[in-house]
């Protein structure tokens, strides 16, 4: 990039034949009058309509638009009652007991685009930019490792010196980085970065996958061409809706299948959103025969320098959250549900009871925040909205223990070849959250070990027993003869050894 100018690496992002490709009969898959259509139809949904559709989420299929929209427009009580317990039961038997963590790790905050809602917008004066260097992400890398994580979601502004190139010298780097636990029993290394970045080529996305690219994120943020207009400057490369509508289709065909879509709530109406991610679901599936890995639902939330993010009529409560997030639940059962700091600890807590499957803790959004140890409150001009949830790993996984929950940083169905329609597969027959169990319960071990405090470890000591009496009494396990090596790893994971994994 030294002698291509910002203007002209933007005029050459967009590749026009790699949308059409996708397009049937000219058309992209968001019909915005069916949905519109749709939502107005099931307003007075049927208590026995809204039943039969539940069992088929507790089946793990797909639901249909209008199944969705039919569970979009319940206002009873008591049926809302049902379909919280229901997604609760969908969770447990495509994933488990287990809530899986991850650190966002921030790598720059330039940004060619010109977003109302965000304090990235090439516009905010008072952002102060900065790209980090391969040296200041070993430092970065080593401070989100000291924590005690073992996954990253890497996050880039959409910029040419934050190019396909730049993100997989940082990938190389995370992963190279290796760090002394506080107990001196071993190491421990980021198994896993996912990356949340801009919409790119096919050509561009086939060097992340060579570089090692875990799941790949691009947030539509809004699905509603009107108000994505509004929005997003025509003259920037966000302008383009049906570039970014493709991402996902591009990053399947370039080799990576484990793709991850989200919506900005509170951009628009958040039943709208809802379906829209439903769509954006369906044709993935219909395409490529696998669907998104997971499904994000982040609320807007206050941005430096970005009024709009304040000002929305859109803005979602917290009752719409826990439908919004019931429904995606049983609407896509199979894809994990990430909810993060952004929402205060009350709401994150109730999400995570509602079927939530990731999420993150010690966030910091700042570009270098992490190895600075700087809050947002410290570093408000460098990070892209601001938090809810400032807690750390340490007391975050305590509050899920008490709660009955396991803490995983397990990444080893990626490292063993459970992506794609493979771990789709597994998950709607309820076998991969077998096999998650049991990583679950080594990595635990692992951070009850090597990290956690004295508070943690006690109520972390009670899930990890209660896990390992379900586990021995499992026919699964005992059936297809895990548990010995199961038993094996643990008993090697307390004796000091590092990253076993079934």
């Amino acid at each position: 990039m030294t002698t291509m100018t910002v203007k002209e690496w933007t005029n050459g992002v967009i590749k026009q034949a790699e949308i059409d490709k996708y397009l049937v009969g000219g058309k992209d898959f968001m019909d915005e009058a069916a949905i519109t259509s749709e939502l107005e139809r099931q307003r007075r949904p049927d208590a026995g309509r809204v039943r039969d559709i539940l069992q088929k989420s507790l089946e793990i299929k797909t639901l249909s638009p209008e199944e969705t929209a039919v569970l979009l427009n319940v206002e009873d009580p008591m049926l809302l009652a049902e379909m919280r317990e229901t997604a609760l039961a969908v969770k447990r038997k495509v994933y488990d007991n287990r809530i899986v963590f991850f650190a966002p790790l921030y790598l720059s905050n330039l940004c060619v685009n010109s977003c109302l809602y965000c304090g990235f917008r090439v516009e905010n004066k008072e952002e102060k930019r900065h790209v980090l260097s391969m040296e200041e992400v070993a430092r970065e890398t080593a401070a989100v490792i000291d924590e005690g994580h073992k996954r990253v979601i890497a996050v880039y502004g959409e910029h040419p010196r934050n190019d396909a190139d730049y993100i997989a010298s940082s990938l190389a780097t995370m992963y190279s980085i290796k760090r002394a636990t506080p107990t001196g029993r071993g190491f421990n290394n980021i198994r896993r970065i996912n990356v949340n970045a801009a919409p790119m080529e096919v050509a561009d996305l086939k060097k992340l996958w060579r570089a090692g690219i875990g799941t790949y994120q691009v947030f539509q943020e809004t699905y509603h061409r009107g108000r994505y207009a509004e929005l997003h400057a025509p003259s920037t490369i966000k302008g383009n809706y049906r570039w970014r509508l493709y991402a996902m289709h591009r990053a399947m065909e370039a080799g990576i299948e484990d793709v991850a879509i989200g919506a900005l709530f509170g951009l628009y109406d958040w039943r709208f959103e809802v379906m829209g991610l439903l769509y954006h679901a369906l044709d993935l599936e219909r395409q490529f025969g696998i669907g998104p890995h997971t499904v994000s639902f982040p609320r807007m939330q206050p941005a430096p320098g970005a009024p709009a993010s304040t000002l929305s009529p859109y803005l979602v409560d917290d009752e719409s959250t826990r439908r919004l997030v019931t429904v995606l639940r049983l609407a896509i059962p199979y894809s994990g549900l990430i909810v993060t700091a952004r929402e205060h600890p009350v709401i994150r807590r109730e999400l995570v009871r509602l079927g939530c499957t990731q999420t993150d803790a010690s966030s910091r959004l700042g570009i270098g925040a992490y190895a600075k140890k700087l809050s947002q409150e410290e570093n408000p001009d460098k990070v892209q909205f601001m938090l809810g949830d400032q807690r750390g790993l340490d007391e975050v996984t305590r509050e899920l223990a008490l709660d009955g929950m396991i803490t995983s940083f397990c990444t080893a169905g990626y490292r063993c070849g459970r992506t794609g329609e493979r771990i789709m597969t597994m998950l709607e027959k309820g076998v991969e959250g077998k096999f998650c169990k049991l990583n679950a319960v080594l990595t635990f071990r692992e951070f009850l070990d090597d990290y956690a405090s004295p508070e943690t470890r006690e109520a972390g000591e009670k899930v990890v027993q209660r896990e390992l009496e379900e586990i021995e009494k499992d026919p699964f396990f005992t059936g297809k003869r895990l548990l010995p090596l199961f038993l094996s790893y643990y008993n090697r994971i307390k004796s000091g050894e590092r990253d076993l994994y079934m």
